[in-house]
């Protein structure tokens, strides 16, 4: 998270809603989308539950609700610290025996509650890189820990 919202700081503020085409995402929402998406994971830590299939397109729109509702670099680094920190209460009220617990998605896999606890941060970094290529597409070459 923190790196995620040092690499963000440095986007200059006229290009935090570029983008290198129309149907690509700008930095903005890319963020929005991060910090949006990074409460997701805390209902299914706590309900110790993936979203099964008719529920995805439910999680799909709200969460794309909240990515149109974080429209400042404030409001996205609050919601970003929030859902981050609840992702780690969550994680941190799960008992030993439920960390070994594997999750049925409802559509052929499973996924260990294990690798569901390390999927928010995966998911950050995955944006980190994303902002990282947005930032050399206008010229910025320095590599941002």
């Amino acid at each position: 998270m923190e790196r995620f919202l040092r690499v963000l700081a440095l986007i200059p503020e006229d290009k935090l809603t570029w983008s290198p085409s129309p149907t690509a995402k700008s930095a903005l929402q890319i963020a929005a989308h991060t910090a949006a998406a990074t409460g997701n994971f805390v209902q299914m830590i706590r309900d110790r539950k993936l979203p099964m299939g008719d529920e995805i397109p439910e999680l799909v729109a709200r969460t794309k609700l909240m990515e149109e509702s974080l429209t400042s670099l404030s409001a996205i680094e609050r919601a970003l610290r929030q859902n981050t920190a609840d992702v780690l209460a969550a994680i941190d009220g799960l008992s030993p025996e439920e960390m070994e617990i594997v999750l049925d998605s409802s559509m052929g896999w499973t996924m260990p509650m294990t690798a569901l606890m390390n999927l928010p941060a995966t998911h950050v970094n995955g944006h980190i890189y994303q902002l990282d290529y947005l930032q050399t597409c206008w010229g910025d070459m320095e590599v941002h820990f």
